[in-house]
Parts: structure tokens; C-alpha cells; sequence
């Protein structure tokens, strides 16, 4: 039975990133292993996936010392475990175990790209985080970036051989699950209770965004838009997602508009994005940077209209005036042009919703994407295999 060990840095990613990966393996015959930090998630997604969890205390921050401990854990591990294939995900995680992959003599040693954090840096972090991506891209066998325009970047910065990349199928880390975010299969309560949240007003146009309440993310732009429009005193602002002020941080004025303003309501994470989805009337995606944002997948098959940045990523899901609606990233004024429009030509919006819909089922269906991945492995492995008769001989 082949072995396929997974690493994300923490086991959020686990849970909602790879959501039934390691489970559509298993049950292809893999033996699979998933690693990650520490969490309060590591029970319900073990439940979820049917494989077995191991700790690595990885940090998202930088921490030298702390990391090469990681390194020496990880390679104790692959050399007991004796993996066929090494798959990561995530920044930390994907430096880290491609260095020990590699160090612990792993032939099949992959790592998904999904966002360059280096990208929204400066000055001298920023030449340290390229460098960080450069070099998991150096021991990493294989490099899958979920996103063509993620790709095209990589290569024109030369950060790694164009031989070593690939994108599966038409990008995605996961696809969507075409069940869950599906209007019909909806559950009563969630509905209700995401309604209760928002409180609503009858004629209230309901504008969510979804995501880590980071600078990165756009909230700082999407909030002054918001409050800027001619439209504030007949929207809400739903902001889905927790506060993270150790990482990125939001200007503490932004934060008190946040808490303060009647007609914004911030909501903490919920496993029910696709509830809140559905009673909304756009979604808006303002973020700095991403890889192939889930966000944008789950709304489009959720039917509900899409405002967003026209970044890497988002483009090549969206296009704009076709698919929806595409502003310059952190440009306020245009994003609030682009929320005043959404409000008064609602039925030019659901005809851009309707379309990206069609294109999301057919390209990104998450059972398709997890096909692909299994054939991958596949083929890597009787690569592998064959290659290894070829020594014997």
C-alpha cells in the first residue's frame, strides 16, 4: 500500500483547505498521514478524514531555532514512516517539509502554491520571504501552484525551473464541494440563525465578505468604501471571519468602525459560510493577494454575485463585466462605484452570477479536482516504481 504523508502548518488548513482530500486517498488504497501545529480542529477533522493526525509544533511566524527543531522532528518522522510521496501546503509547512523530505532522502516531494506572501511585503522581509519560497521550491520534486496566473508569475520571477511546475487540471487546491454550496441543501436552522446574526432589515442589500479580518484581505478598503457610499443606509456590511491582530493588522480605527457602526456586523468564523452566503446579496472579495481563492468558488456556486480585486488568483476565476465584477486592487473609490452599481442594477449582477456559475460547475467541481490529484500520485508513483527496477537491473 503506498503512503502519502499531508503537512499544513496548522490544522485549519486541514479541515478547510484540503476538506476530504485525505479521505478520496485512502479510499483509493493510500495509507495517508496528515501532519500539522497543534489545534482544537485535529479531532473533528481525523473524524472527517478517517486517517491518523501527528503534531509538528510548527509557527506561522518566523522563529529560526524553533523551525529547525521542526526539521529535525519531521525527518525522525518520514525516515519512521518511509513515505512514497511528501505533500505540503500552506508557507511554513511547505519549507520546512520539503527541506526534511528531502534531507530524509523522500524521491516524491510536492508542494502546492496557493499565495505569495511576499508579494504585500517590503524592504527586507520581503527579500526574506522570496527567499523562503525559493528555497522550498528548491527541494521541492514538484511544485503545483492552483492558479495559471500564480504559474505565469513564478516563472517570470524566476524562483524556481519551469519544468518543475505544473497547474492540475484548470486550477484550485480543492475545487468546490458542488453539494454543500448548493441552494436546495440548505438546513433550516443554520439559515435562521444566520439570519438572526445579520438582523436584517426588510429592504436591507446584504454585502458579505469572507475571510481572515486582515489588512491583506482588503477589510480596511472594503470598510471605507462601504461607509463612503450613497448606499450605506440600505446595505449591511457582513464581515465573516476572525480578528488576527498579531499577524497583518488592522488599523485600530478601522476596528472601532467595525465594532461600532449599526450597519456593519462582524461575525466570528462559522462552518455555515454557505447560510450566510445565501442570504446576501453580493460577495466581495477586496483582497492583496491570494492563490485561487475558495471564496470566489463557493459564492459562484452559491449563485450570489461577486465584487473583487483584480489580483492573481481572483482573475482567473472572475472577469470583469462577464463573470462579474473586477476594481483595482485597494482602490476605494472604484470599489465603492462597483458596490453602488451592484445595488441598483441587481438584475445585470445575477446575469454575471448566473454565468460564472456554469463555468465553476464545469471546471471545479471538487470531485473532479481530487480525481486529478489521485491520478497524479498515480503516475508520480509508478514513476517512481519503475525507476527504481531500472537501479535493481
Amino acid at each position: 500500500m503506498p503512503k502519502l504523508i499531508r503537512i499544513t502548518t496548522v490544522p485549519i488548513s486541514l479541515k478547510l483547505l484540503l476538506s476530504g482530500q485525505m479521505k478520496h486517498m485512502k479510499a483509493a488504497g493510500w495509507e495517508v498521514l496528515m501532519v500539522s501545529a497543534d489545534g482544537k480542529e485535529i479531532n473533528e477533522v481525523t473524524r472527517r478524514e478517517g486517517v491518523e493526525h501527528k503534531v509538528i509544533p510548527f509557527t506561522r511566524k518566523i522563529t529560526p531555532f524553533h523551525d529547525l527543531l521542526c526539521v529535525w522532528q519531521l525527518m525522525k518522522l518520514f525516515k519512521k514512516e518511509k513515505p512514497d510521496i511528501v505533500h505540503t501546503h500552506t508557507p511554513k509547512a511547505g519549507l520546512l517539509g520539503m527541506m526534511a523530505a528531502n534531507f530524509a532522502g523522500v524521491k516524491m516531494r510536492i508542494h502546492t502554491v496557493a499565495g505569495m506572501p511576499y508579494i504585500v511585503t517590503k524592504d527586507n522581509k520581503r527579500k526574506l520571504l522570496e527567499t523562503m519560497e525559493k528555497w522550498t521550491f528548491r527541494f521541492a520534486s514538484h511544485v503545483w501552484p492552483n492558479a495559471n496566473s500564480l504559474k505565469d508569475f513564478m516563472i517570470r520571477e524566476n524562483l524556481l525551473p519551469p519544468e518543475k511546475v505544473e497547474v492540475l487540471g484548470d486550477g484550485s487546491s480543492n475545487g468546490v464541494d458542488l453539494d454543500r454550496f448548493n441552494r436546495e441543501n440548505l438546513k433550516e436552522n443554520h439559515l435562521v440563525a444566520a439570519t438572526m446574526r445579520v438582523m436584517p432589515g426588510e429592504e436591507d442589500f446584504i454585502i458579505l465578505a469572507i475571510g481572515r479580518m486582515v489588512k491583506d484581505k482588503g477589510i480596511e478598503e472594503l470598510v471605507s468604501a462601504f461607509l463612503n457610499s450613497k448606499i450605506v443606509n440600505r446595505s449591511k456590511l457582513v464581515l465573516l471571519g476572525d480578528f488576527e491582530q498579531d499577524l497583518n493588522p488592522l488599523e485600530e480605527n478601522i476596528i472601532r468602525k467595525i465594532e461600532d457602526h449599526p450597519r456593519i456586523v462582524q461575525v466570528s468564523w462559522s462552518d455555515h459560510v454557505e447560510h450566510y452566503l445565501a442570504i446576501s446579496d453580493v460577495l466581495v472579495h477586496a483582497s492583496h493577494r491570494e492563490g485561487f481563492p475558495n471564496v470566489l468558488l463557493e459564492a459562484a456556486a452559491m449563485q450570489v454575485p461577486i465584487i473583487c480585486s483584480d489580483i492573481m488568483g481572483n482573475t482567473d476565476i472572475v472577469t470583469n463585466k462577464k463573470t462579474g465584477l473586477v476594481f483595482p486592487v485597494k482602490d476605494k473609490a472604484i470599489l465603492k462605484d462597483a458596490l453602488e452599481f451592484a445595488y441598483v442594477k441587481r438584475d445585470i449582477m445575477q446575469g454575471l452570477a448566473e454565468r460564472l456559475f456554469r463555468e465553476v460547475c464545469q471546471k471545479y467541481d471538487r470531485k473532479k479536482m481530487h480525481a486529478l490529484i489521485l491520478d497524479k500520485y498515480n503516475l508520480l508513483l509508478n514513476g517512481k516504481v519503475n525507476a527504481e527496477k531500472e537501479e535493481e537491473k
